[in-house]
């Protein structure tokens, strides 16, 4: 069943050119029933916000800035999450934000048992970041539009110049999340080193490196391999990788 969400996000703090690719990525994990975004809308910044608005059903919350270098927008949403919180109408929340602001937020949502999804941009403070079950780089989801035009994932790699590198501690953090799940023989399946990879790191994302899924980035890495097994009714693939062994080259002497 799809868990119900209240998306809330922040006018002030998020550009409004990527709200379709935003509300698509959402719909991947639940129903959002209450969609509601906030900010000053006399203020000409968040002219382009009005003409997405209806086109998503999300409804405008007037928040005037009562005082200069305060952020009231944050303390708005930040109210209206607690009141949806205790009205029980939803199972979780989808935060749009980079800002740090919303840290303490996401952590008593999750006190709650709520599953809290954070969106925001590169810049968006780490301690925000960790504090969601799983956090999206906004950035990414542009890319998504373009990469169904090609033909394939190295394509998209070569074309592409903005995607994240694979660094050698990715890889240290990949290969110790494979043995945390790993039978005796080294195989981890790889659905479960998925699941362990976002509640360690909740922004990790194989998209953040070009890849749509998780396979292809494990195929990519030199140090994995990958095998393909049949479930027991033999209807479904299951992906297992391991950390492939380093052979000792030297001659013995």
């Amino acid at each position: 069943m799809d868990l119900k969400l209240a998306v809330l996000i922040d006018g002030d703090n998020i550009p409004s050119a990527y709200v379709k690719e935003m509300m698509e990525e959402i719909a991947k994990y639940g129903n959002p029933t209450i969609k509601r975004i906030y900010g000053d809308w006399t203020k000409p910044h968040l002219s382009k916000w009005k003409n997405v608005l209806l086109e998503n059903a999300i409804t405008p919350i007037q928040q005037y800035g009562y005082t200069t270098g305060k952020n009231a927008t944050d303390s708005a949403m930040i109210i209206d999450a607690m009141d949806i919180l205790y009205s029980e109408k939803v199972d979780g929340f989808c935060l749009v934000s980079s800002d740090s602001d919303f840290t303490r937020l996401a952590t008593r949502l999750r006190e709650a048992g709520m599953k809290v999804y954070g969106i925001g941009e590169k810049k968006t403070p780490n301690p925000f970041i960790v504090a969601c079950d799983k956090f999206i780089y906004i950035e990414i989801l542009k890319h998504q539009v373009s990469e169904n035009e090609l033909e394939s994932t190295e394509t998209t790699r070569s074309t592409k110049n903005d995607y994240d590198k694979i660094t050698p501690k990715d890889v240290r953090f990949i290969a110790s999340t494979i043995d945390d799940v790993a039978d005796d023989d080294g195989w981890a399946f790889l659905g479960d080193v998925g699941s362990l990879l976002q509640k360690k790191q909740p922004n990790f994302d194989s998209r953040n490196y070009g890849f749509q899924k998780l396979t292809p980035l494990i195929k990519s890495i030199p140090a994995f391999e990958i095998e393909s097994r049949e479930d027991s009714r033999g209807r479904m693939k299951l992906i297992y990788v391991r950390i492939k062994e380093v052979k000792n080259t030297k001659k013995k002497r």
